[in-house]
């Protein structure tokens, strides 16, 4: 991906521009919701957390495996770009409504048609048990969603396995097409369903509530309504025992604790090192990504329409992201992602997808994704609106002045 350097005086200067990425289609597929009370009325969730997370509820799977799900976003995003199937029914809705439960049915592409000459990488990102040990779940979204034979691939970093994949596709794009090929067009989707016994979505993670779901994006480096204009991600490795505590590696998933617990992997780490470097550490890379993105697509945050950021709870949400950078909450998309649930690796796609869809953006809006992940890496997007897709819904109506006063 391109990215900036720093300058002389430490500033981060945009490289030469690199071609143009786009999006030509994205598509989300989520369960039906539960709400938080009554996850605190069952016993399953302490009402004063819930109560400062400020989340309402979030989105949970019945038998859906996660893999499914995101193939069914896939092939919402791939009808919305205008791929031709080559016959038979998508098995999904389009337009604002497709979150849902649109798509009972994995129907794969007959392979006829130009989605599978076109897409030349499949990548799925995940963040918890696809389904199957051992096995790929990259390979089903294929022959889910798509049926032809070009790489499908896995994307690990958890929570920022989404972005991670985003960063793979603008390289693979910006390569070009080999030899004999008429285009690269790149999937990736995300998919994570997060069960018993092995994860509490409500206790797991404190302070986050955890919701499943599939997203998809299709990218493009000749057509779509969007395009990317700054990406950068940054490592931070020497964090990564926040997530692995003092637990010895075991031979087998589980090997220590049945359920996942991430606060006690947190305090771990924490009695070993001292906060205000974490802290410093992990501010330092998210700031470093932030401004090499903005600086790639020449913008600030004060020229930014709108923000996508994780699926936190409220008290996260403001000491990571909303008071760290000035941003109001009535610039992101939180008043939508409090009804949803952290998705793991599809925040960002799930976030962008319902801006557009409900019609909030427009030609020349600017869209900036945030995103973290255990590890951790820290990853920005700056995204460019085009045009209105033909299945995002219209524009909201401006306020009409009152009677009596004049324009």
């Amino acid at each position: 991906m391109t990215e900036a350097g720093p300058g002389t005086e430490g500033v981060f200067v945009a490289e030469a521009p690199a071609p143009d990425i786009r999006i030509a289609g994205c598509g989300v597929w989520l369960p039906p919701r539960t709400p938080v009370a009554d996850a605190v009325a069952a016993g399953l969730c302490d009402e004063a957390l819930a109560r400062t997370t400020g989340m309402l509820s979030v989105s949970v799977a019945q038998d859906e495996p996660a893999p499914e799900m995101a193939a069914r976003a896939a092939r919402i995003a791939l009808e919305r770009s205008g791929f031709d199937r080559g016959g038979g029914d998508s098995g999904a809705g389009t337009g604002a409504g497709a979150e849902s439960g649109a798509g009972a049915g994995a129907v794969p592409w007959s392979g006829s048609g130009s989605a599978s000459g076109d897409v030349s990488l499949i990548l799925h990102a995940s963040f918890f048990y696809q389904g199957h040990d051992l096995w790929a779940p990259a390979s089903y979204v294929q022959r889910a969603a798509v049926g032809n034979q070009c790489p499908a691939i896995e994307v690990g970093q958890v929570s920022n396995g989404g972005m991670a994949g985003l960063g793979l596709a603008v390289d693979h794009l910006r390569a070009g097409p080999a030899a004999g090929e008429p285009d690269r067009r790149v999937l990736l989707t995300t998919g994570d369903a997060f069960r018993p016994p092995g994860f509490d979505r409500w206790r797991s993670d404190s302070g986050t509530f955890y919701g499943d779901g599939g997203t998809a994006l299709v990218l493009s480096a000749r057509e779509g309504f969007a395009r990317i204009r700054g990406l950068a991600t940054v490592s931070v490795p020497e964090l990564e025992g926040m997530h692995r505590g003092d637990d010895p590696f075991g031979h087998a998933p589980f090997s220590h604790r049945p359920v996942v617990d991430l606060d006690a992997c947190k305090k771990d780490f924490l009695a070993t090192h001292r906060v205000p470097q974490v802290i410093a550490a992990s501010g330092a890379a998210q700031d470093a990504a932030v401004g090499r993105a903005l600086a790639a697509a020449g913008v600030t945050l004060a020229d930014v329409d709108r923000f996508v950021l994780p699926h936190l709870g409220r008290k996260r949400l403001r000491a990571g992201h909303l008071a760290r950078f000035g941003i109001a909450e009535e610039r992101t998309t939180w008043e939508w992602s409090r009804g949803i649930g952290h998705l793991g690796a599809g925040d960002q796609i799930a976030g962008f997808d319902h801006l557009v869809a409900s019609g909030s953006l427009g030609p020349g809006d600017l869209v900036v994704w945030m995103s973290v992940g255990a590890g951790f890496t820290y990853s920005c997007a700056v995204v460019e609106m085009l045009e209105r897709p033909a299945w995002a819904a219209p524009a909201p109506a401006s306020p009409t002045t009152p009677p009596g006063e004049a324009a």
